[in-house]
């Protein structure tokens, strides 16, 4: 359980931003309109007071936030969903004044060790560090969707959890962490790290996006079929149990030299390519043997 310590919205600084900015969906983001949302938590070992917490850390962080938001403008902004489906499409919308729900809460549970750990531990707890999203508004002539919630918890004495909670449209999971770095370089480095080395920052030129066959028409007239719900809570208890499992260097080392064993004609091989595919590998065994189980 958590004790709710503050609630409040975080903005880009003003000045220097666009007072407006509109990006219609791409047949990449209309997809997951109807998406439950996505949830991360990270954890830090960072052992501190409740004082310095409130009085020092989270002034910083919503400061950091805030300048990392000028760059991830449709983060703070809303998904606009139209009433009329048939006449609009759904558009990303910042304006001036937006801002992201941020949460500061504290654990009451003494349990950070058992969170962090890689064995199979109960994965309900795990949602007490992750906010929900702000109920829908309405507009004249749209539905207002918030598009990420965070949350930080502090644990006295011990550590701190960061959580997010996104709406699936918003970003894949490579957009969502692109900006958890950006926010903590900015935290750690200031803002000047983050401009300079402007090739990791976003882009939201949907010109690049090409649509010859019309794929966003196509998507677009099954989603508004689906009528449009709140984004609930997730559903407790999950009988479920979160693990993490860690693949060193030596272990992906002998993985790849195996498989050259197999296919010595292959030029490279990835790290990345190597993990995903002993993962599927053990996927498909394990849900192949599930079903034989059950037949």
């Amino acid at each position: 359980m958590t004790i709710l310590l503050e609630t409040c919205g975080v903005a880009p600084p003003p000045g220097g931003i666009l007072a407006e900015l509109s990006l219609p969906l791409t047949f990449f983001d209309i997809r997951w309109i109807h998406h439950h949302p996505v949830g991360s938590v990270l954890f830090y070992n960072h052992p501190c007071s409740k004082p310095y917490f409130l009085e020092t850390l989270v002034p910083k962080l919503k400061e950091s936030l805030s300048l990392t938001l000028k760059h991830y403008l449709p983060i703070a902004g809303n998904l606009l969903y139209p009433l009329i489906t048939t006449e609009k499409k759904p558009v990303f919308r910042f304006i001036s004044g937006d801002s992201v729900s941020l949460t500061i809460a504290e654990s009451e549970n003494d349990n950070f060790d058992e969170l962090v750990t890689n064995h199979a531990r109960d994965a309900d707890q795990f949602y007490d560090f992750m906010p929900n999203m702000p109920p829908i508004k309405d507009e004249t002539e749209y539905k207002i969707l918030d598009v990420m919630a965070i949350q930080v918890t502090l644990f006295p004495g011990r550590g701190i959890c960061v959580g997010f909670t996104n709406h699936h449209s918003l970003g894949d999971g490579s957009s969502i962490v692109g900006f958890m770095h950006a926010w903590a370089s900015v935290n750690k480095l200031g803002e000047s790290f983050l401009t300079e080395k402007g090739d990791s920052l976003p882009i939201f030129d949907r010109s690049v996006i090409q649509d010859t066959l019309g794929i966003d028409a196509i998507f677009w007239k099954s989603m508004r079929e689906i009528p449009l719900k709140s984004s609930q809570s997730f559903p407790l208890p999950t009988n479920r149990v979160r693990a993490s499992y860690t693949l060193n260097q030596a272990d992906i080392k002998r993985l790849k030299d195996f498989v050259l064993t197999k296919k010595p004609g292959l030029v490279q091989v990835s790290s990345f390519v190597i993990t995903a595919s002993y993962v599927w590998a053990l996927l498909s065994v394990y849900f192949y043997t599930l079903s034989y189980l059950f037949i």
